[in-house]
């Protein structure tokens, strides 16, 4: 399908899902604009996509500094002219019972997965308003849904993430755009981030099967591909071979 290029904007885009989301846009012929901490991988990363014909570019970013996220976006609009998707993916997953009280893992998940999340509303909705439209794509997971053991306060952000994503998708009618991609086991490296030896144990386990990150990219890049008309609200994308 043919499309008009978009500006994409994309948190987390040094590995798994953020990057795979990259690929697939600069397929698509958007044009993308990525943030994340590690910019020695985002260096490669749009090197490759220019090289292969596509338009990238990228800024440092760390999703818990709303300043920073604000920079971030203005950047890639003097750049482009505009912003028409911001993919809010930047995640962590450090997984612990509560009774390990890893309370400054829970501050970390707050803070990227939730207020991460806000900060980049909170940047991008008025220049998306400005300009007459746009388009949020927030990232949650299965964990949006459904809370297991050593993932409640991770759950509890993810549920937030659906809260807000819906909350805006009601005030926003008409203009902005609003979808959840909500991912079952992916191959990624949010599970590396887990330090609690239990909560390692058990998602080895959980993680025999996993998507590709790819398999979430495409949804990412079939709900930015609708026509203005067409608002995909939430698309829940898991592994076929599994329960979870």
């Amino acid at each position: 399908m043919t499309q008009t290029p978009k500006v994409v904007l994309v948190t987390g885009a040094s590995s798994g899902i953020g990057e795979a989301t990259a690929r697939s846009l600069a397929a698509d012929g958007h044009h993308l604009f990525l943030g994340a901490r590690r910019t020695d991988r985002l260096d490669a990363l749009t090197g490759e996509l220019t090289a292969a014909g596509g338009t990238a570019a990228f800024r440092r970013l760390d999703v818990t500094d709303a300043a920073d996220v604000q920079a971030f976006v203005s950047a890639a609009r003097e750049r482009y002219g505009r912003v028409d998707v911001l993919v809010n993916n930047a995640g962590v997953m450090p997984l612990s019972p509560l009774e390990a009280l890893r309370t400054d893992e829970w501050d970390r998940m707050i803070d990227v997965n939730l207020r991460g999340v806000l900060h980049g509303i909170a940047a991008a909705l008025p220049v998306m308003r400005a300009q007459g439209g746009g388009h949020f794509v927030n990232v949650a997971s299965v964990g949006a849904y459904e809370v297991s053991p050593t993932a409640a306060v991770y759950c509890a952000t993810k549920f937030a993430v659906r809260a807000i994503s819906e909350g805006l998708r009601q005030e926003s009618a008409g203009d902005i755009r609003v979808t959840l991609v909500s991912p079952g086991v992916t191959e990624s490296e949010l599970a590396e981030g887990i330090s609690d030896p239990t909560a390692r144990k058990a998602m080895r386990a959980y993680r025999a099967v996993a998507l590709p990150a790819s398999a979430v990219a495409e949804a990412i890049a079939y709900a930015v591909s609708q026509p203005r008309q067409v608002d995909v609200n939430e698309l829940v994308v898991r592994p076929a071979a599994s329960a979870q």
